[in-house]
């Protein structure tokens, strides 16, 4: 009798070329040491003093960046399960736009402890319970260490709570140069009567190199990178504006045509009709009492000479999201056909002028007069990279107003919130019966992560500021004392103004959780072979010619 060999498993089942992994073979041991990968690359870019990466994508842009949300956004992730977790994590960044560097490393902490928890006999159902109902008591106990809200979003020094922390974590030493300057572009375009209306598309940022970042500023309305067509370059009152979507210019047939001229009189003439046609199209739109036309396609030379003829400014805005907001802020409507604007079809705006700025030329409509619908920050910096940082910055803090409006407690940071929250949580799981209790009292240490990387991040010994701290919140009088990265200390947090809000941190905990159990409860990776034939090598291109070898 022949050996039969065994064949591989699921081999009758599925196409060839699946792959799978059983948790006979440690999928889960696998999953989790691939989080760890990912976690441990964004855990040294945490905080104030968060260490900056260099990702070179596929088009070979570089990005020199501590934030977190730009280098999952950029690092091209294949492994199934670590996906899940960058999703939670895109999630708060969609929700909150903060804390997603949150998300990755408790759920990648959370997940080192579970593995622990499995080597010692736990079973992953006992984890995952023991985990969901930590996480419940985390929710209860987060409303008791509220420390502060804020009263009204109106008042600059009721925003800058919220705003400074958030960007002290990404541009530390610059934070009341900036948080002064997003205060200023909130402020300008929120709604007194409906704050919760605020739309963080309303405040935009404009990059021009040169100078530093002391000489960035706030303008309400909107900058365009570039100076209008015509010989009007500034209008000094207010004026009404249309905005056009089609080509302005003499519109062409999409066959060819043969004319047939009889004498040199119609010779003569044959072009004159057309340009007549312009002209009356033009004088119809000056009529109508329009000053201004933004058009979103191109502007023939003829258009532009009566356009000029007729005092009106013409811009070309090439870009249909820039279109879309400069409706927004005019409150005009896009036409797609060319003519005099019906007067509801027609937007207003108070000053438009052209500057100067570093040496780049830009058109800035101004609205001086009631809530602005836009407000622009324009940054100015050295590199690049260096002004596309401080871009991401303001886009944090701005966001960070669209969680406050949602709730506006806000809690203590610097650390000081996790210290208490090990604290608590260790204690309900000394109080809960049965394996659970294991898990539960994990979970709390799980917390110890922000504060410890917090530490060495800023050049602190950890092991000692989390002995200060573990004995400073020993009591209960001293749950707002944070790590002071300055001084090598504890200090207040409420006094030196450092919180976090309390919808950010709760929410950024929540997906944390969630993605930790969905990763926990798979026990198999069954993956399709990818479509497209074999994988090719990519081969180097070629040099130049002129190239010397």
């Amino acid at each position: 009798m022949s050996l039969k060999l065994p064949q591989a498993p699921n081999s009758g089942l599925f196409k060839s070329g699946y792959s799978s992994i059983s948790n006979e073979d440690g999928a889960i041991i696998r999953n989790i040491e691939a989080v760890r990968e990912i976690s441990t690359i964004l855990l040294t870019s945490m905080g104030p003093s968060g260490r900056n990466k260099i990702i070179v994508n596929k088009l070979g842009k570089i990005f020199i960046t501590n934030d977190a949300a730009t280098m999952l956004k950029e690092l091209e992730v294949v492994h199934p399960v670590v996906k899940i977790l960058i999703m939670a994590s895109q999630q708060q960044e969609f929700e909150m736009g903060d804390n997603t560097n949150f998300v990755i490393i408790l759920a990648g902490e959370l997940l080192n402890i579970a593995e622990k928890l499995l080597t010692l006999g736990l079973n992953v159902t006992e984890i995952a319970q023991g985990y969901t109902l930590a996480n419940k008591y985390v929710a209860e106990t987060l409303n008791d260490l509220v420390v502060d809200k804020v009263d009204s979003v109106l008042e600059a020094s009721q925003l800058t709570k919220v705003i400074k922390p958030v960007i002290a974590a990404k541009q530390y030493g610059y934070e009341d140069l900036i948080s002064k300057l997003v205060v200023e572009a909130v402020q300008s375009i929120i709604n007194p009567k409906n704050p919760s209306s605020f739309n963080v598309d309303s405040v935009r940022v404009v990059k021009i190199m040169g100078a530093s970042l002391n000489q960035s500023s706030v303008v309400k309305g909107m900058v365009f990178p570039r100076e209008p067509e015509g010989t009007i370059k500034n209008i000094n009152t207010k004026s009404r504006v249309v905005v056009f979507t089609c080509p302005i210019d003499i519109s062409t047939t999409e066959t060819k045509g043969t004319v047939l001229l009889h004498n040199a009189q119609e010779m003569l003439d044959f072009s004159k009709g057309e340009e007549q046609q312009l002209d009356d199209m033009c004088k119809e739109i000056y009529d109508s009492g329009v000053k201004v036309v933004v058009a979103g396609s191109n502007v023939g030379e003829l258009a532009l000479h009566y356009f000029n003829k007729y005092g009106i400014l013409v811009l070309k805005v090439p870009s249909k999201f820039d279109l879309r907001r400069i409706c927004q802020v005019c409150g005009a409507t896009p036409l797609p056909r060319l003519g005099a604007p019906m007067p509801d079809e027609m937007g207003d705006i108070d000053i438009i002028e052209t500057k100067e700025i570093g040496g780049d030329r830009v058109t800035i409509f101004r609205q001086e007069e009631s809530i602005s619908r836009t407000a622009t920050i324009i940054i100015r910096g050295a590199t690049q990279n260096n002004l596309d940082d401080v871009e991401r910055a303001i886009d944090d803090g701005v966001n960070a107003i669209k969680g406050l409006l949602k709730d506006n407690r806000l809690l203590p940071g610097a650390g000081a919130v996790e210290i208490e929250l090990i604290k608590r949580v260790t204690k309900y799981g000394e109080n809960t019966p049965g394996l659970m209790q294991l898990a539960i009292k994990n979970f709390a240490k799980a917390f110890e992560v922000i504060p410890r990387v917090l530490s060495e991040t800023s050049g602190l010994d950890s092991s000692e500021m989390l002995s200060k701290l573990y004995a400073a919140h020993s009591t209960d009088d001293n749950i707002n004392l944070g790590i002071d990265i300055d001084n090598d200390d504890l200090l207040d947090v409420t006094q030196a103004g450092i919180y976090d809000l309390y919808s950010s941190k709760k929410s950024a905990i929540n997906l944390a959780v969630d993605a930790t159990n969905t990763i926990l409860s798979i026990d198999q990776i069954i993956m399709a072979k990818r479509a497209g034939g074999p994988q090719m090598p990519k081969q180097p291109r070629p040099g130049n010619w002129d190239q010397d070898d």
